[in-house]
């Protein structure tokens, strides 16, 4: 990052700035970005510390550390298996989280707020890519519909508030993410990072097979973590005339974050036992769901603003397995 000063509007190395989730994939990687880049009025509390579906807590915070900035990454996350069994949660969970900090944004003067979602937002069958106009125009994949809902739900909070108040509340919806803070508990953990956990425990014990849910046939985009950091920090630290063109009173206040490249499942699989050197086999079970048959996002109005993912996904991979080998060994 660069030196220069930075647009009146735009996110300072003095800034007091709240990162919610700070623990999580994408909340410790933004963490990473800023502290290197000098920021150190970062506001953190963890869950025990700050409740997020407790609104008097929320309030109490915001009132007395007073945020200019806020990252909203803390969600309750998980992937096909979490999601089909804990649905109550996450819907409950995540429309809490959001309300009452998207609330208090607005109440206690909130610059500018980042809210993070995800691409299952959009409809199961989309054109591909996924462009963000595609929103609400049809059926969400059921395996995931609870924790898509509460995230437009989240989505259409921010541009509410934006069209009545005139916030600066931007809604950033992030492709698979990966990374070396990543969830490896194969119960509730996403499809990148299972895969890894499978593999580098079948090479450690010999194994002979290792088990991919599904028909291997879906298609998925995945973006580092680091990348995604930076691309928030990117978005916050926007000039006020760019953030406005963002920010357009007859559409959603939302952009696309991602790689604009994706890869089959099954050869996902064979990248990782490349990388990992495992020589067993891949049986696929097609029993298991598959979800939706392909996730790409269109991410053109990100590159029109000058930002462009730069971790290729073998690398990624590389660096995630590096940073994370000590962790799958206990696991």
């Amino acid at each position: 990052m660069t030196n220069a000063p930075l647009p009146d509007g735009a996110m300072q190395p003095s800034s007091r700035v709240f990162i919610a989730g700070h623990r999580g994939l994408v909340g410790s990687a933004i963490c990473r970005r800023l502290t290197g880049a000098g920021y150190d009025r970062l506001l953190l509390r963890t869950s025990r510390e700050l409740d997020l579906t407790e609104r008097s807590a929320v309030w109490e915070f915001f009132r007395d550390q007073r945020p200019e900035y806020v990252v909203l990454a803390a969600a309750k996350v998980g992937g096909i298996h979490a999601n089909s069994k804990y649905p109550v949660d996450f819907i409950r969970d995540n429309l809490l989280i959001q309300s009452n900090a998207i609330d208090a944004c607005y109440e206690f003067g909130v610059k500018r707020l980042l809210f993070l979602g995800s691409s299952c937002i959009y409809p199961r069958l989309c054109p591909q890519p996924i462009r963000e106009e595609y929103l609400l125009t049809g059926p969400l994949e059921p395996t995931n519909r609870p924790y898509a809902v509460a995230k437009i739900a989240g989505i259409e909070q921010c541009w509410a508030y934006n069209r009545q108040y005139g916030t600066k509340f931007l809604a950033a919806m992030p492709t698979n993410l990966y990374g070396p803070e990543d969830n490896f508990d194969l119960a509730n953990s996403h499809v990148l990072p299972a895969l890894l956990r499978k593999i580098a425990t079948a090479k450690a014990t010999a194994a002979a097979q290792v088990e991919v849910w599904g028909t291997g046939t879906p298609r998925r985009e995945f973006l580092y973590s680091d990348d995604l950091a930076e691309a928030c920090v990117f978005l916050l630290q926007l000039p006020a005339e760019k953030l406005e063109t963002l920010l357009q009173e007859d559409f959603p206040p939302l952009i696309n974050i991602g790689t604009g490249e994706d890869i089959g499942i099954r050869e996902l699989a064979e990248l990782i036992g490349r990388l990992l050197e495992y020589t067993g086999e891949l049986t696929f079970n097609t029993a298991q769901p598959d979800g939706t048959p392909q996730k790409l996002l269109d991410v053109r109005r990100m590159r029109a603003l000058g930002w462009t993912a730069r971790t290729g996904l073998e690398d990624g991979i590389r660096r995630t397995y590096a940073a994370a080998r000590d962790k799958l060994q206990k696991l």
